[in-house]
């Protein structure tokens, strides 16, 4: 499949009326259905496509778009994903596309088309850890799951997918995959397309730090019996809705891909002195917490529900940044790195704070606070740094589309020809 034009992220409500004209035009081969409601209410939909009026007998693919709100990629894959499904089906496969997994989060984070990092940060939101619907069973007990949750778990115990695809996208980097499970050969079709599409493959990516990698920038989650702790996943990954496909024998494959490319994710050299670096990071991250935590001071908590929802996010954010750095500088930091894992490793501490800040500086100036404009000096700042420091290139979100697309075709023609 092959998309030649740029175009802008679309909100929930724009992936809701073109599932719904897409249903409309075909039919025979494509239904739309409203799956939960979030938090606030907002629908989740579901675009269904191929044998539809099979889903007991046909092998299920699910594909989850919008799990993080910062990450607007996904459903503008799923809907390219359902037209080329349309048009090209998988004989006997029926797919499944829910457009938008946090449609709360996503209205408050509001990213069309960034035209810089400080662009994309102006309207930035993620929400903390307890309030992903991909990581809550990770981080809450089964009583306290939030029904976007709740409704993606009844999703996948309905359809028992062979194959769970979540759709990701990070700022600034490359791009890699992780798994549940190994999917032989994964890392040939995923390589050709990055290299196509001049995205580079983050090989050492600090998402997936410590784990098997069977390729270049294929990483598999850890196995059961084996520890998934680390310095960037406090819960345990193996409770994600991710693992929710291994009661069903399926596998669950997470496909990242950068709005802005650098190289410097992609450097197979080795570091030459990678526990100094990583000291130098941790002060880094550790200085720059405290300026936003200091800031943080400045902003009233309010009864704004969107302010609220900020500063949770903010002082989730500035949580976990401690134990992130006392990682870093601890008895388990690698002796021996390449370049690509300092790099992404640096990314990942500047995003850590940028994101703070970023959050803080929204709240803050809808309350007309006095700290604004240090903070905001501070987001600008620390965003023209960042594309300094990494090269950032803008990959046009068409590119972002395409690549991801070819990816998840690759992983179901892969698991489908190991025999799973």
């Amino acid at each position: 499949m092959t998309l030649i034009r740029d175009m802008c992220y679309p909100t929930p409500h724009e992936l809701a009326l073109a599932a719904r004209a897409l249903a409309d035009e075909h039919p025979a081969s494509a239904r739309l259905r409203q799956i939960g409601a979030s938090r606030a209410g907002e629908p989740l939909w579901l675009l269904s496509v191929g044998s539809t009026t099979a889903t007991q007998t046909a092998p299920n693919v699910l594909v989850v778009a919008g799990a993080h709100a910062n990450e607007p990629v996904g459903g503008a894959t799923a809907l390219a994903l359902a037209r080329h499904l349309i048009r090209v089906p998988a004989a006997g496969t029926a797919w499944h596309f829910l457009l938008c997994a946090d449609p709360d989060g996503a209205a408050l984070h509001r990213t069309p088309r960034p035209y810089s990092l400080l662009d994309y940060h102006r309207n930035f939101f993620r929400p903390p850890g307890p309030e992903q619907p991909e990581w809550a069973p990770s981080l809450l007990p089964p009583d306290r799951l939030p029904p976007e949750t709740l409704a993606l778990t009844r999703l996948i115990d309905e359809l028992r997918p062979a194959l769970q695809v979540s759709l990701h996208g990070t700022d600034l980097g490359g791009s890699w995959v992780q798994l549940t499970r190994d999917i032989p050969g994964l890392a040939e079709p995923f390589g050709k397309s990055a290299a196509e599409l001049r995205i580079p493959v983050e090989t050492s990516a600090s998402d997936a730090a410590g784990w098997p990698s069977p390729g270049a920038g294929i990483f598999v989650m850890p196995a059961p019996g084996i520890s998934p702790d680390g310095p960037f996943h406090p819960e345990d990954t193996r409770l994600s809705t991710w693992y929710h496909a291994h009661r069903h024998a399926g596998t669950t494959a997470i496909i990242e891909v950068p709005m802005w490319a650098s190289d410097l994710v992609d450097d197979p050299a080795p570091h030459p002195d990678p526990r100094a670096a990583l000291r130098i990071l941790a002060g880094r991250l550790t200085a720059d917490a405290a300026r936003v935590a200091a800031l943080r001071e400045g902003a009233a908590d309010g009864t704004d529900p969107a302010a609220a929802a900020l500063l949770r996010a903010v002082d989730w954010t500035l949580a976990l940044i401690p134990r992130i750095a006392a990682e870093w500088t601890g008895p388990g930091a690698p002796a021996e790195a390449t370049a690509a894992y300092i790099g992404s490793i640096d990314a990942f501490g500047r995003r850590l704070s940028l994101r703070a800040a970023a959050m803080l500086l929204r709240v803050l100036r809808a309350q007309g606070q006095p700290a604004a404009p240090a903070v905001d000096r501070l987001v600008t700042g620390w965003c023209e740094e960042f594309a300094d420091r990494f090269q950032a290139r803008w990959v046009p979100v068409a590119t972002q589309v395409e690549h991801q697309s070819r990816v998840v075709l690759a992983a179901y023609d892969r698991l489908v020809a190991a025999g799973r």
